[in-house]
């Protein structure tokens, strides 16, 4: 295991999460390894995100505060990355060893960064990666929110810098989320999220439900699945996939709906050659084998790529 400086960035865009942003500074001021720095990017709130930026900025000085200008709305997908954009702008990202790009209405255990930093320590290609999402349910028990092991949690993105700079950093379109996991393969590194107590995530607002509601993040979630250029075949099966959860057939539906009316359209989608052999034979293999097994034979194959390259030298 080689041992890291442990410097780390963590950018939070966000706008109007009055109601979440208060419970995850407080688990961000208790974990057992803080960011070296935190910038979130107040996008234009206009609640009382602005206020309780000031007084946690007040309070902790690895807090920095970015503020855009109101621009009318939310903007999902390429909006998020350019607010991200604004506040990794605003420090010289050299100077850290890891990135994270993390929502604002999340709930992390303690020691979630210091865990993500010894997987990095432990796995010298390990280039992306993150703990599994929770949602509290009306009992107050933990309901895993079901996503594949093949990329790290898009709430919680945690990169080796040189990974996050060798994949080129995030995609400006709907869809960045599920592209970066296919990028870090493709450029020689590994990604993924792992299921261990001491990094379970609890998701304050339901992943894919969108701030317009369940169906609304569904629909796009189909969207996404058009735009970062996967198979007709490899979205029916997530949609199969995904009627085991809410709203069960509904969502799937939706899911659906989202990718086809996206393909109809004619709506832009991720164009690189070589991304789009990697992805497709990425996906076709998991039809075919599982994703499990998939997965594992590209880590194997890229651990083979890294030891035969070290040996070399």
């Amino acid at each position: 295991m080689t041992r890291s400086t442990r410097r780390y960035l963590v950018v939070t865009p966000c706008r109007d999460e009055g109601e979440f942003i208060g419970r995850t500074i407080e688990t961000m001021a208790a974990q057992t390894v803080r960011p070296t720095t935190w910038v979130i990017v107040d996008d234009g709130s206009t609640d009382d995100t602005p206020e309780i930026l000031e007084q946690a900025s007040a309070q902790h000085d690895f807090i920095k505060i970015v503020r855009r200008d109101d621009r009318g709305e939310r903007k999902v997908g390429p909006g998020v990355i350019e607010a991200f954009y604004a506040g990794y702008n605003a420090v010289d990202p050299e100077d850290y060893e890891f990135i994270c790009k993390m929502d604002a209405d999340l709930e992390l255990p303690a020691r979630y960064f210091e865990r993500l930093i010894e997987e990095m320590e432990r796995e010298p290609r390990l280039g992306a990666v993150s703990g599994k999402m929770f949602l509290r349910d009306e009992y107050g028990r933990l309901v895993h929110e079901r996503r594949g092991d093949d990329h790290a949690a898009g709430p919680t993105k945690f990169y080796r810098r040189t990974c996050f700079e060798d994949i080129g950093g995030f995609v400006r379109m709907v869809g960045w989320d599920g592209i970066d996991g296919h990028m870090c393969r493709m450029k020689g590194w590994i990604a993924r999220s792992i299921m261990d107590d001491e990094i379970k995530v609890v998701h304050l607002r339901q992943m894919g439900s969108s701030h317009k509601g369940v169906l609304h993040g569904r629909v796009r979630g189909g969207q996404g699945k058009w735009r970062i250029g996967s198979s007709p075949w490899y979205l029916l099966a997530t949609a199969v996939y995904r009627m085991a959860d809410k709203p069960y057939v509904i969502g799937a539906c939706a899911m659906t709906w989202g990718y086809f009316k996206a393909m109809l359209s004619g709506v832009e989608r991720m164009d690189d050659p070589e991304y789009l052999r990697h992805l497709r034979r990425y996906e076709w293999r998991a039809l075919l084998k599982g994703k499990k097994r998939t997965l594992k034979a590209y880590d194997d194959e890229i651990r083979a790529r890294f030891a035969a390259g070290a040996s070399a030298t």
